[in-house]
C-alpha cells in the first residue's frame, strides 16, 4: 500500500523551516503557541512539535497560518533551512 510520506520519512516538508523561522524569531515552541493562540488558532505546544518533528501532517489552513504568522510566502516554508 503507498503510504504519504517525505523522502526522509516524515509526515511533513515544512518542519524544519518551520523550526528554523521560529528560532531565528527567538520564540519557544510555547511562546509561538502563545502567540497564535492570541490570534484565535486553537493550537499548542506539542502541536508545533509534532510538525517541526515531522510526526503530523500539515494542512492548507495550517500552511497559510504559518505563512502569515511569519510573514513570509507559502513557498518559502518548503525550502530547507540553510
Amino acid at each position: 500500500m503507498f503510504k504519504l510520506k517525505a523522502p526522509d520519512g516524515k509526515n511533513n516538508l515544512c518542519g524544519k523551516k518551520l523550526e528554523s523561522l521560529r528560532e531565528k524569531n527567538k520564540l519557544s515552541q510555547r511562546k509561538m503557541a502563545a502567540k497564535l493562540q492570541l490570534e484565535g488558532y486553537d493550537l499548542d505546544n506539542h502541536f508545533i512539535r509534532r510538525i517541526e518533528n515531522g510526526e503530523r501532517f500539515i494542512t492548507d489552513i495550517e500552511l497559510l497560518m504559518f505563512s502569515e504568522f511569519f510573514h513570509v510566502e507559502i513557498a518559502e516554508l518548503f525550502k530547507m533551512p540553510e
